[in-house]
C-alpha cells in the first residue's frame, strides 16, 4: 500500500498536480524559524496537504499545513507558533 501512495505522489508531482518537496521546505524556512522534523504528504478523498512537524528553538513542535497544489499555508497548530513566525520587512 505504501509504494502504491508513493506511485500517486510521485505521478501527481510529474503531472504538476502537487508543488514538490523542495518547494514546501523553502516555504517552511522563509516563514518560521525551526527545523522540519517530520513531513507527510496526505491526500484523503480531498486536495494533497503537506503536513509539516516543525521543532521550534524552544523546543515546542508547530504543526503546519500547506496546499500541495500551490504551497499555500492553510493551518499552523501548536504552542510556540507566532514566536516561531519569521518577521516579514515590507
Amino acid at each position: 500500500m505504501a509504494d502504491d501512495d508513493h506511485a500517486r505522489a510521485r505521478a501527481a508531482r510529474e503531472a504538476g498536480l502537487i508543488v514538490s518537496l523542495q518547494a514546501i521546505l523553502d516555504r517552511v524556512q522563509a516563514d518560521f524559524i525551526g527545523s522540519p522534523v517530520e513531513v507527510e504528504l496526505e491526500e484523503d478523498e480531498g486536495p494533497w496537504i503537506y503536513k509539516v512537524k516543525l521543532l521550534t528553538p524552544a523546543g515546542a513542535i508547530v504543526k503546519l499545513e500547506y496546499d500541495a497544489r500551490d504551497g499555500r499555508l492553510l493551518r499552523v497548530k501548536g504552542r510556540g507558533a507566532e514566536a516561531a513566525r519569521r518577521q516579514r520587512q515590507d
